[in-house]
């Protein structure tokens, strides 16, 4: 997917969160976030409030980023999974088909082995959501005006709607 703004449809935003709480339930983690690669929180599940998603969200395609001019520097396309390991909490980063970045951040309820587990499965499950909203939004491109649905308004039909 290019860096273009990614259109989300209500159908597959439920889509999404049903397979990221899964995974919550599944690898017994504390919170799950789905961030695109320009930093914007696609969506959260479990503890979000404890955390500024904002800055989550922007420091994770910054982290994502980082690393990938790491990995080009040593000849590597990317790097798609990262890990840290804390005190207390650990992270895992993914990238799911080269277009959303999955932030996974568990405790030691749970293993890395467990979260790569199930990180896998649903990485598959997103990138078939991602693969038809991308199909989607080459539909709507192809379609002209419908991509976007303010297009044919004139200025003339603006000072017409405050007068």
């Amino acid at each position: 997917m290019s860096n273009a703004q990614m259109v989300m449809y209500d159908e597959e935003f439920k889509e999404i969160n049903e397979v990221i709480e899964r995974l919550l339930r599944d690898s017994n983690s504390k919170v799950i976030f789905l961030v695109d690669k320009n930093g914007q929180l696609i969506s959260g599940v479990g503890e979000t409030d404890r955390f500024d998603t904002t800055s989550l969200a922007s420091l994770t395609a910054g982290n994502i980023a980082a690393t990938g001019g790491l990995a080009k520097l040593i000849g590597e396309k990317e790097f798609s999974i990262l890990f840290h390991e804390g005190e207390n909490d650990n992270l895992h980063i993914s990238i799911v088909g080269g277009r959303v970045i999955l932030v996974v951040l568990f405790d030691s309820r749970s293993s890395l082995g467990l979260v790569r587990l199930r990180v896998k499965k649903a990485s598959e499950e997103l990138s078939v959501i991602f693969d038809r909203l991308t199909a989607k939004a080459d539909e709507q491109s192809k379609s002209g005006s419908a991509a976007f649905p303010f297009a044919e308004i004139t200025d003339d039909d603006i000072d017409n709607l405050f007068s």
